[in-house]
């Protein structure tokens, strides 16, 4: 993907391993529009047949780092052509699409740079790991807007945050700002400048073994299955990592106290 600064996605490379993708349109507070949603399937096409992306970071630019979908093409009212089984082929693959960094094979993290709302709090949510800056407020305020939640937003909530407090933020509808945002689990840090501590992380993330960390996220992807299932996973995740040559890499780099040179072979 050829990235412009006019973009509706911006596609960066700001370390070795590390792609950024930047939601690009501040003026509508990076609304989930119809443009939006295909530059963002086609940045993440690229990403994904990138064999040196490593890990990817995600962001908002301006001042939001996502207002959820658009819901501008219902400003006519009911139409006739909206029924429930053409709404519902509607959604789903727009909820795929913007849940894409769960299928990703890499690590994924959300540098949410201001208010999130809506679809996009699920968007932060499909991401590994999320920092907040201190302006990030996060609300799901679905049901006050007449509608259900949508985009996973019930089983991704109680995943991060658990049923109780997935209660308050979907039946309340409230911002819940970053600093309570860090006391929750729903993010990792609050940082300043979240967007260079985002690739901070992402940088020190992209020094591990890349075969190591795909199947560390796959086998994170199933943890939920219980223990016996990770057992499994990881007898025979394990052993793959052990017939590498990064594995040698690895064990002679803590020897001689230098970092590693990973390959990904």
């Amino acid at each position: 993907m050829s990235a412009s600064s006019s973009g509706p996605v911006l596609l960066t490379r700001p370390a070795a391993g590390v792609r950024l993708l930047t939601l690009n349109r501040p003026r509508v507070r990076n609304a989930m529009t119809e443009e939006l949603t295909a530059a963002w399937d086609g940045a993440l096409d690229d990403v994904a047949a990138d064999a040196e992306a490593r890990v990817l970071v995600v962001t908002g630019a301006g001042e939001c780092f996502c207002s959820g979908a658009d819901m501008s093409w219902l400003d006519g009212g009911p139409s006739e052509d909206a029924t429930i089984d053409r709404l519902r082929a509607r959604m789903l693959p727009f909820y795929r699409s913007w849940l894409r960094p769960r299928a990703l094979s890499i690590p994924v993290l959300a540098a949410v740079n201001g208010p999130v709302i809506g679809a996009g709090v699920c968007l932060a949510l499909a991401c590994d790991v999320r920092f907040a800056g201190p302006s990030a407020r996060f609300s799901t305020p679905f049901a006050h807007r007449g509608t259900h939640s949508g985009m996973g937003a019930t089983w991704l909530l109680p995943e991060a945050i658990g049923v109780t407090r997935a209660r308050d933020m979907l039946y309340t509808g409230r911002e819940v700002p970053a600093d309570q945002a860090l006391t929750w689990g729903l993010v990792t840090e609050v940082a300043t400048n979240v967007l260079d501590r985002a690739l901070a992380v992402a940088t020190e993330i992209a020094e591990a073994g890349p075969i190591a960390l795909r199947l560390t996220k796959a086998g994170l992807a199933q943890s939920f299955t219980g223990l016996e299932q990770a057992l499994q996973w990881e007898s025979l995740a394990q052993p793959v990592t052990m017939t590498t040559a990064d594995i040698h890499e690895g064990i002679l780099a803590f020897r001689e106290n230098r970092s590693p040179r990973f390959l990904g072979n």
